[in-house]
């Protein structure tokens, strides 16, 4: 029996690398999408499908792209539908700052110290911990922490493999918690505003809409990878029994890291007492200047702009204890390497900008979320009960797409606007998607890091495939799965809000 269900499992492993291996780049993805929207907007106009706006009660109809009018608009707007893409700038600016803390080295001596420092019994738990803390940068967590685990259990006289998954499943199971706002913050935030405008276009979505319940999740997916490492995935892998030599791989802090990191402290404590001064008293100038408020207020708008200048101060300070960055040419070059990651994300998102112009134009977004709104409320399912059945979507969906924005950019212009006309915020909405989306990207061979993983196991197993690593992570992706929807159901029970300013639901 378990053999038979060893080849179902393959069977059905083998068929989501393929299907997922069929789809084009994600770029090609979305210009093929653009060019289907103009045919598609073509045929709605022409077969007249109007629906009534249920708030308003105007008729929406469809407006056709394929005709000399809608050519010109094309033309005309292509260059300010990039410029104009709200992602677009918040990412640049966000990776300027987090540039300066990768490239001088602030966040692998972080995540090495965290590692390194903690007490025996609490080395598990650390290593999932610095794992989820880690997204908040780019591929650090993949390439430094992952390996690192593997070798660090293995020092200890643990199954490397136990490592190396549990820092696994912190770095991407664990995508969608954290302390700290990173780069896909401000990028998702700035789809879900697009993807509003389709309802409302006065609509704000700011990057720290989610931040109450990542931060609560954080500490929750923590002792649940702690907890998956140690009841499930150590015992049934047993004792270590390959050849790899736990000799001096792992490498503790330089004395220059160290002062490093006492210079960045030094610098955090600074720009903490600034920032709380300016946001904690009544009339902080940080604060909204009518009310008084923190809602709508320079502090939530500008919070790209803080994640920036924190990244530099912070990188700045360690560079210039560690030594890693001497002058302000070293400093400028660790934001241009940031930048010049982005080449394939700027491409993507050209035509993503593209597709969701397209789309507005079009009607099409809206008149889909009319359409979906009303099947999804004729079938009377309520607030838990609709998200985690979302929250599942998502994770399927992840499963044949890897990247977080590409997948956003798809789903958003249609779920948003849904899910608005059902009364549900787009903050909520976007919480639910990044829950489905983190769950399964450990299982995903589609997610962009997963053949580095791979590999990394196979230093350890010799004759591990994708199976392997999947059947490795697949008890994380259940109980991550279980602990998320646990605290999304305790969300909407006691309507917390999921982030500043970001209420569950609209007009309530």
């Amino acid at each position: 029996m378990s053999r038979r269900r060893g080849q179902l499992l393959a069977r059905a492993l083998n068929f989501v690398e393929r299907a997922g291996n069929l789809l084009p780049h994600p770029a090609t993805l979305f210009a093929l999408m653009a060019v289907g929207v103009v045919f598609l907007s073509a045929i709605a106009a022409a077969f007249d499908l109007v629906v009534t706006h249920p708030g308003t009660g105007e008729a929406i109809r469809p407006v056709s792209l394929l005709n000399v009018e809608g050519l010109h608009r094309i033309l005309t707007s292509m260059v300010t539908n990039f410029t104009g893409f709200a992602p677009l700038g918040t990412v640049l600016v966000a990776m300027l700052g987090i540039g300066v803390m990768e490239g001088s080295g602030l966040i692998a001596a972080a995540l090495k110290l965290l590692v390194l420092s903690a007490p025996r019994r609490l080395l598990t738990f650390a290593i999932v911990l610095a794992g989820v803390l880690s997204n908040a940068a780019s591929e650090i967590g993949y390439v430094l922490l992952v390996p690192l685990a593997a070798v660090i259990f293995l020092g200890v006289g643990r199954h490397p493999l136990a490592g190396l998954a549990a820092a696994f499943a912190g770095v991407s199971g664990g995508y969608s918690a954290n302390l700290l706002l990173g780069t896909v913050d401000p990028l998702l935030a700035g789809l879900s505003e697009e993807a509003a405008h389709i309802v409302d276009p006065g609509y704000t979505v700011n990057a720290a809409c989610n931040y109450y319940f990542m931060a609560a999740s954080t500490f929750f997916i923590a002792f649940a990878g702690t907890w998956v490492t140690e009841k499930i995935v150590e015992p049934r892998l047993g004792s270590y029994g390959g050849t790899a030599s736990s000799s001096s791989e792992v490498e503790t802090l330089s004395p220059e890291e160290k002062r490093g990191l006492w210079y960045a402290l030094a610098a955090l404590v600074i720009f903490t007492v600034l920032l709380l001064l300016g946001t904690v008293p009544e009339g902080g100038i940080l604060r909204n200047a009518e009310t008084g408020s923190l809602l709508n207020s320079p502090f939530l708008k500008g919070i790209v702009a803080f994640i920036f200048f924190l990244g530099l101060i912070l990188g700045g300070a360690y560079g210039l204890g560690a030594g890693t960055i001497k002058n302000d040419a070293e400093l400028m070059n660790a934001m241009g390497k940031a930048i010049q990651g982005l080449g394939v994300y700027m491409v993507l998102v050209f035509f993503a900008a593209q597709f969701v112009a397209y789309f507005n134009w079009s009607k099409l977004g809206l008149i889909v979320a009319v359409e979906g709104a009303e099947l999804l409320k004729a079938s009377g399912m309520g607030s838990v009960p609709l998200m985690v059945a979302f929250v599942i979507v998502s994770g399927i969906v992840n499963l044949f797409m890897g990247s977080a924005s590409a997948k956003w950019a798809v789903m958003a212009p249609v779920f948003v606007p849904m899910f608005m006309l059902l009364g549900y915020t787009p903050e909520f909405t976007q919480t639910a998607y990044r829950i489905g989306d983190s769950v399964t990207n450990i299982v995903s061979p589609m997610m962009s890091y997963f053949a580095l993983i791979v590999a990394f196991v196979e230093r350890y197993q010799k004759n591990a495939g994708i199976g392997t690593v999947i059947a490795l992570m697949l008890p994380y992706t259940v109980a991550f799965f279980l602990v998320w929807t646990a605290i999304l159901i305790v969300w909407v029970v006691f309507e917390i809000p999921v982030g500043p300013g970001a209420e569950l639901y609209l007009d309530r």
